[in-house]
């Protein structure tokens, strides 16, 4: 598994580089602003069983 996966961010179209922590769950939800343009993004991500993680985000 990889420790870092990126997602876009929705307000600015940027990608954004955020680690990923297995050991916090198969799935996991937290708000960071984004880097860019500061805007609070809900960050989801899901884990699969072979170890992936996908990485997506809404505005809160």
């Amino acid at each position: 598994m990889r420790d870092e996966a990126t997602y876009i961010c929705d307000s600015c179209g940027e990608e954004i580089v955020v680690p990923v922590d297995p050991s916090a769950g198969e799935s996991q939800e937290y708000v960071e602003d984004c880097p860019v343009c500061c805007c609070p993004n809900v960050i989801h991500v899901e884990i699969d069983d072979d170890g992936s993680a996908r990485v997506w985000s809404e505005p809160e």
